[in-house]
């Protein structure tokens, strides 16, 4: 017949390495590193966002000189067709006309120059958010792969999961009910521990020496008698 006592020990023993492994699960090392990808990529996104920000402020400065200089062509080619068209014959409007095309020839130059430097002023960031596009599509990739590996892992740990749940099912059908839930209540209160062995005459839970006397007092008892720990309460296997 099956010793309860010791039959509960193999119980801690899965709870144990359940434990562990639920630890493990959560303390995945993929699991920080892609914490860190997903930091980087927050603060590339922002460095982004800022840069395309100035981007579009010129390019919106670009297309309102562009429809300035659209415009002006077209108020220069009504005067350059009046100029020239024969409806105006007097001398003065046609120097009218001469002066207002000139005019309008040298702000349209000074817009075109406007423009110039607008773009001088882009390329760099148009480079600049090329290299952070690149920057960006790395750090997805490594998002990715993380998130693969972590999926990996989680499927390994969780099979080791299932099948200790069995093994601890199986093992906590020889052990009386009663017995195990005093088992389940200490160990909820002492660290996931709730059975230790009693070696030397220590408590391996605690791993503090009982007293002389209570160490006479436990080798008096029956060997099917339960005791505990007097200093930590935990369930003892001699």
């Amino acid at each position: 017949m099956t010793d309860p006592m010791q039959q509960l020990l193999v119980v801690q023993g899965h709870d144990l390495r359940d434990t562990q492994l639920r630890t493990r699960r959560q303390g995945l090392p993929e699991r920080a590193e892609a914490d860190e990808v997903a930091a980087a990529q927050a603060a590339l996104a922002e460095r982004r966002a800022a840069v395309d920000a100035e981007r579009h402020r010129l390019e919106r400065e670009q297309a309102k000189l562009d429809d300035e200089v659209a415009s002006l062509r077209d108020k220069s080619a009504h005067a350059d067709k009046a100029l020239y068209g024969g409806a105006v014959t007097g001398a003065r409007e046609l120097q009218s006309l001469q002066e207002e095309i000139a005019s309008l020839a040298r702000r349209i130059s000074d817009l075109e120059d406007a423009e110039l430097e607008l773009m001088v002023e882009r390329d760099p960031l148009d480079a600049q958010a090329a290299a952070l596009a690149a920057e960006a599509a790395e750090l997805d990739r490594r998002a990715e792969e993380l998130a693969q590996r972590i999926t990996v892992a989680e499927a390994e740990i969780d099979a080791e999961l299932e099948s200790e749940a069995a093994a601890r099912t199986e093992a906590a059908a020889a052990v009386p009910d009663d017995l195990l839930a005093d088992y389940e209540a200490l160990r909820s209160q002492r660290a996931g521990i709730g059975v230790a062995r009693l070696e030397h005459g220590t408590c391996q839970g605690c791993h503090m020496k009982l007293s002389a006397v209570e160490l006479d007092r436990i080798k008096a008892l029956p060997p099917d008698a339960r005791i505990t720990c007097e200093d930590c309460g935990r369930l003892l296997v001699r």
